[in-house]
């Protein structure tokens, strides 16, 4: 039982292995190139196969197929340089499709794998347009409008080369009706018209002249018959040969007349025909003038007008920069005179903060000094037991500077020389001398007044003044001293 199990198992790996490689083993259809693309080979990027089959590797290998169905472009070539400078337009029809010539194929499959045919059919018309533009600039007007076959050859010629490049070949080529915008084309028509009627019609006046010689000469041979037989017939009839001679020639006389009038009919066509030839000559000669004015003016006059143009739009640009450069220099000093304001507002504010500072820190200053001062004045309140003690001990600090403000009065008092006249004692038994002393010390300010003028009461422990002679005068309305009393 397990070897039936295992010689199924067996055929059916087999069967799974001849499906799978028969999976991958491609044939190619003959409307296609089957690409095979991964690890074909050292020096190729892919395998192309028209026709036939290939086996595709799994994993290493895989495959596309290019689809080789001819696409018909439609060339609208417009405004095309010839070699003589002339504009012409050439609508053309080209089918094109993908190659099957070995290295060809090859290219095809490394630029266009994967394009579809819209995408294809815009890349060969590019190259197309490109290379039809070169060969009409390598060919004259009348090669282009007589010589169909050589345009073709050369545009077949130059398309299949650079077709080529990319995969592509060309099938078919039909060049439509040629024309130019400058009416060349026309004008060749309208010449080798002419050319052919007057051509016609030099022939047909030919053919009328050698009629009517004919004839003529017809005629004459047979009455020349005639006469011969008549005279041979009358045989001596004179008088009748001789009517017959003056009537043939008078008839030779309507022949040469009737020939001189054939031979000027003969002139006169040949010169209207010449005549035409003429006209129609000049005609191409003016197209040909206006052809030659309209390259001229293209030559000349066009350059001159783009030069003055670029002239202008160089001017038109550097009076621009010249502005810009200006407005460029305008704005740096103006920034330049924002700066400056900007500096002297922010020194200026810098300077108000300075002072601000300053002056909160004066008063700062100020504000600790007197805290200070009330702090001290309250501590020395404190200390001496109430405002009494307090108050005595500042005059006591202050009595130094009160005694020197007292003394001050009679300080700087220079007395070089002083004479006394002593009449002895008055009658309070003071002499004039003590009197005179008496009153310079009176001179000085009393200690209790000035304390009084700055707000200050002394203590009664530095005496007081007498109330009854502080309002006293001298006998001389002087002041007198005062009294004080202290109290020890």
């Amino acid at each position: 039982m397990d070897i039936i199990i295992a010689v199924v198992a067996v055929i059916a790996v087999l069967f799974c292995t001849l499906v799978a490689l028969a999976l991958r083993y491609k044939r190619c259809p003959s409307d296609k190139i089957l690409v095979v693309y991964g690890k074909v080979g050292s020096g190729k990027s892919a395998d192309c196969h028209h026709g036939g089959a290939a086996f595709i590797w799994p994993i290493i290998q895989d495959y596309q197929y290019m689809d080789l169905t001819p696409l018909p472009i439609d060339i609208r070539l417009e405004g095309a340089l010839s070699k003589q400078n002339i504009r012409v337009n050439t609508p053309s029809t080209f089918t094109v499709g993908v190659s099957t010539e070995p290295g060809v194929m090859e290219n095809a499959a490394e630029r266009m794998l994967g394009l579809s045919l819209e995408n294809i059919k815009e890349l060969a018309k590019d190259i197309i347009f490109g290379q039809m533009r070169v060969v009409i600039a390598t060919m004259d007007i009348e090669e282009i409008n007589a010589d169909r076959d050589k345009l073709i050859a050369n545009i077949s010629t130059g398309v299949e080369v650079e077709l080529k490049k990319v995969g592509l070949r060309l099938i078919n080529v039909n060049v439509q009706d040629i024309t130019d915008a400058s009416g060349y084309i026309d004008a060749l028509g309208q010449e080798a018209a002419s050319k052919a009627i007057a051509e016609a019609k030099i022939k047909v006046a030919m053919a009328d002249r050698d009629g009517e010689i004919g004839s003529a000469a017809a005629q004459r041979d047979k009455r020349i018959s005639v006469a011969a037989a008549n005279a041979a017939a009358t045989g001596g009839e004179n008088t009748a040969q001789i009517e017959i001679a003056n009537s043939n020639a008078q008839r030779r006389s309507a022949q040469a007349e009737a020939e001189r009038h054939a031979t000027a009919a003969e002139k006169v066509a040949s010169a209207k025909v010449l005549e035409e030839a003429y006209v129609s000559e000049r005609q191409a000669e003016m197209q040909r003038a206006e052809r030659d004015k309209a390259s001229q003016f293209a030559d000349i006059v066009v350059p001159a007008q783009v030069a003055k143009e670029r002239q202008i739009v160089e001017a038109d640009a550097e009076a621009e920069r010249v502005r810009r450069i200006q407005q460029g220099h305008a704005d740096a000093v103006r920034a330049q005179k924002q700066a400056e304001a900007d500096g002297i507002m922010f020194v200026k504010q810098a300077e108000a903060g300075g002072l601000k500072a300053k002056l909160l820190a004066e008063a700062e200053g100020a504000q600790a000094v007197l805290t200070s001062k009330a702090k001290g004045f309250h501590d020395l309140i404190v200390s001496c037991q109430g405002p009494g003690g307090a108050q005595q001990m500042l005059v006591t600090e202050l009595l130094p500077q009160l005694v020197r403000e007292q003394v001050q009065a009679i300080a700087n008092l220079k007395i070089d020389k002083i004479t006394v006249w002593d009449s002895g004692k008055n009658a309070d038994g003071k002499s004039s001398t003590a009197e005179f002393l008496s009153g310079l010390a009176g001179a000085v300010p009393p200690l209790h007044e000035i304390a009084r003028n700055v707000g200050v009461e002394l203590p009664a422990y530095l005496g007081k003044l007498n109330p009854v002679d502080a309002p006293a005068t001298g006998a001389h309305g002087d002041n007198e001293p005062r009294d004080f009393t202290h109290p020890g």
